[in-house]
């Protein structure tokens, strides 16, 4: 059974899960139509110039702050990829929802984080209304389900920008550069598997970010290479709503089964 790729994005492998056990095949090569970006970041493309210190500085600033207050976030990817999250970084909890479609398909992966334990709900493998608890230890290396303990931001821009060689600002709150993705894979859901696809291309990746009036980030977007000759979709951030409520409790022990053998198996594990 053929176990797809939503868009080359390690973070969409959960619903990819759920494809292959319902038997389908994901379209990954959907038509294009990933949403414009936000209107504070400026358009990607590959950078030119010097960094600018300041330019990293703001955006470090900014990307730590993340990891101080609740936000809401938005990834996508072309129209086979959407995940939206409600985090909350200070108590460690978030909820988040990955909707994969495909031809005349679509399923909805849902993630909960409480503290330590991860829980999901995948079609094929948890049945009714229970949660699949995942043993966080048994994911193989840069397996992304979405949330995880230790990692409240599923894009994990943090870390990303510490792959960047030549951030500069362009406006009042836009800013831009390349990403050597080679040192950060497993990072916004780029595994290590699709790093090596792209070979020296994934040295010079452009991004864009934009942040809002409080020096936020507001919005990260990544002109991800292309694919055995077929350009990707970028991958978009939004980060919206800060201070948002989170409500994220363990689900009730009769609600609970440990996630079996196949599962880890199917993440590559």
């Amino acid at each position: 059974m053929r176990t797809p790729r939503l868009a080359g994005l390690g973070l969409a492998s959960m619903a990819a899960v759920a494809f292959a056990m319902a038997g389908c095949a994901a379209d990954s090569d959907a038509t294009p139509g990933a949403s414009a970006p936000a209107a504070d970041t400026p358009s990607a493309s590959a950078s030119a110039g010097n960094a600018d210190p300041a330019a990293a500085a703001a955006l470090a600033t900014a990307a730590a702050k993340l990891g101080t207050t609740s936000f809401k976030l938005t990834m996508t990817s072309g129209p086979g990829f959407k995940m939206t999250g409600m985090l909350d970084a200070p108590n460690g909890t978030g909820t988040a929802d990955v909707v994969a479609t495909g031809p005349n398909t679509e399923i909805t992966v849902k993630t909960l984080l409480v503290g330590q334990d991860l829980y999901l709900k995948v079609p094929g493998i948890t049945k009714g209304d229970t949660w699949t608890h995942v043993d966080v230890s048994r994911l193989p290396e840069g397996a992304n389900v979405g949330l995880r303990p230790g990692q409240i931001d599923p894009a994990n821009t943090a870390k990303l920008l510490t792959s960047t060689t030549d951030v500069r600002q362009v406006d009042s709150r836009g800013y831009q550069g390349t990403l050597d993705l080679t040192k950060a894979a497993g990072v916004a859901g780029v595994d290590q598997t699709l790093v090596k696809t792209w070979g020296a291309q994934a040295q010079n990746v452009p991004f864009t970010a934009g942040l809002d009036e409080q020096g936020r980030l507001s919005a990260l977007t990544i002109q991800l290479p292309a694919v055995e000759g077929q350009q990707a979709q970028p991958l978009e951030v939004l980060y919206t709503d800060y201070g948002i409520k989170v409500t994220a409790q363990k689900p009730a022990a009769a609600e609970i089964t440990e996630a079996p053998d196949s599962l880890y198996t199917s993440l590559g594990g």
